[in-house]
């Protein structure tokens, strides 16, 4: 009997570092989802499932089952469970990524081939090329620790892993296939380095990499949402909409500020993610539908950073938030939660202030910098005069290679 097989295909991601869906960008007059789904389609399974979060999609997959994943910030993992569960009884599972352009009949029919030779195994594609350097920039990490052959490996680690439960001697058996762990920031490193001391002296730092000049040329652009003609004291946030990012404490912040009478402050977020309905949800139940305003996905954040009167970074954790370095390069004052790795992030009352992590905490944080006028003044005068650029973080990672 032939063993079935169901293709389970992962299409939730929130495409972060590209600024839009890369599933929807075009390659040869197709989107990137298309080519990958076009080859599922030719090949031989039992059944077709594809995992997303986007309208735009489903309405692309003809013969694909769809199912919605409401809880997409979770990760891959939230992909393949949803995939696992909505599937009819089978023999196996393969699970794709939906950005494969270039992905042929030929290599998926090798893996049917193979599962159905040793169905009793897993199945993974391995390179047979060897490479100078292979480079692994976000989880899972484990394809290039285990089937990628190479000189060197570098993996990154772009978390606070004091927030993070895992299986530590699991881990080590991939951690040390890699050369090296670049870490986003000093913090970050001795969060890591504190779970797997043993990996110390693999751990190097190298920060991610703004462009002041690109950051101040893109805020110039116009926007639809002209918020600046609104007469309030505008709160600007990028975030995705995820736990992480604490957007739901933000709400309930702004309603304690609203019932200390400072009604004229509205908030606006650029942003979206699986939590939106529940953060729209505490909107509502606050009345703040008027004064906490969801902008939804925008490719460039910056016009919206520049026309508000103070960045606010309300995250329960973060590696390093790339967005408040931006903001500070448009000479906003700052606010962030006081999360493990926050001073990396600022100095404290010289180019950010840093309030407690908590909707008190946010909302007392935002009561003195909106009275103190010259708080914020001084803020935005000394982010004026750093230098934020930092393309010398370049020679951490040349570093390595001599």
């Amino acid at each position: 009997m032939m063993n079935l097989i169901t293709a389970i295909v992962m299409a939730s991601g929130f495409s972060k570092r590209m600024g839009l869906n890369k599933l929807l960008m075009k390659y040869n007059d197709k989107f990137l989802i298309e080519h990958t789904l076009e080859k599922i389609s030719q090949c031989d399974f039992e059944e077709k499932i594809i995992v997303t979060q986007y309208e735009e999609i489903e309405k692309l997959t003809n013969n694909f089952k769809v199912v919605i994943n409401e809880n997409a910030h979770k990760g891959q993992s939230e992909s393949i469970k949803l995939g696992v569960k909505s599937s009819e009884k089978c023999d196996g599972y393969m699970f794709f990524v939906a950005d494969q352009p270039l992905i042929s009949q030929n290599d998926i029919e090798k893996l049917i081939k193979v599962f159905r030779e040793n169905k009793d195994f897993i199945v993974i594609p391995k390179y047979k090329k060897k490479y100078d350097v292979a480079i692994s920039y976000l989880w899972p990490h484990y394809f290039v620790a285990k089937k990628v052959k190479a000189k060197r490996k570098i993996a990154w680690i772009h978390t606070d892993y004091s927030t993070i439960e895992t299986d530590i001697d699991m881990d080590l058996k991939m951690w040390n296939k890699f050369d090296y762990i670049m870490a986003v920031s000093e913090e970050c490193k001795n969060a890591f380095v504190k779970k797997y001391p043993s990996l110390k002296e693999k751990v190097k730092v190298m920060e991610n990499i703004t462009s002041p000049n690109f950051i101040r040329k893109m805020a110039e652009e116009d926007i639809e949402e002209n918020i600046k003609k609104y007469n309030s004291f505008k709160l600007v946030s990028v975030a995705r909409l995820s736990h992480a990012k604490g957007i739901d404490i933000a709400v309930k912040a702004l309603k304690l500020l609203h019932d200390r009478g400072l009604t004229n402050i509205k908030w606006y977020v650029v942003g979206y993610g699986g939590d939106e309905e529940m953060i729209r949800k505490i909107i509502r139940e606050n009345n703040l539908e008027d004064s906490f305003i969801l902008l939804g996905k925008k490719i460039n954040p910056y016009p919206y950073m520049k026309a508000g009167d103070i960045y606010v970074q309300p995250s329960r954790y973060e590696g390093k938030a790339v967005t408040v370095g931006e903001a500070q390069i448009l000479g906003k004052p700052v606010i962030i939660t006081n999360y493990t790795t926050a001073k990396s992030q600022v100095r404290e009352n010289v180019d950010g202030y840093i309030c407690e992590l908590s909707v008190e905490g946010i909302a007392n944080g935002i009561e003195k910098l909106y009275r103190d006028k010259n708080l914020r003044t001084k803020l935005s005068d000394n982010c004026k005069k750093t230098n934020y650029s930092n393309s010398n973080e370049l020679n951490n990672l040349y570093s390595i290679f001599n």
